[in-house]
């Protein structure tokens, strides 16, 4: 119940606010965000099997965006930004992928 409500503040909070992005972060904002939602997923994941833990799904979520951000700002400063984006993207992809089906599993019993 928090969690829809928190979310619906910020969603109304974003439109009214409408805040920017500073150009510099900007190659950086979607690789968080692929990084956040293959942390969200698995939460979904360990909920719907039993072993949700917020204290793991918190150090999951923060870890993940630190750690793909970080990946990429190395590749920027070594000249190979796109291509460890592209790296980054396609390891989250295929956990998200896995998530996705553990929870359609779970959910359809299929």
């Amino acid at each position: 119940m928090f969690a829809v409500l928190g979310l619906i503040l910020g969603i109304v909070a974003g439109i009214i606010l409408q805040p920017t992005l500073p150009p510099v972060l900007a190659p950086y904002l979607p690789i968080a965000i692929v990084a956040a939602f293959d942390a969200i997923l698995g939460g979904t994941r360990a909920y719907l099997e039993g072993i949700f833990s917020d204290r793991v799904f918190l150090v999951s979520f923060l870890s993940n965006v630190i750690i793909a951000g970080l990946i990429v700002f190395v590749g920027d400063q070594i000249g190979v930004g796109s291509q460890l984006s592209t790296g980054v993207v396609v390891v989250l992809g295929i956990r998200i992928f896995t998530n996705a089906a553990a929870i359609r599993r779970a959910l359809l019993h299929a």
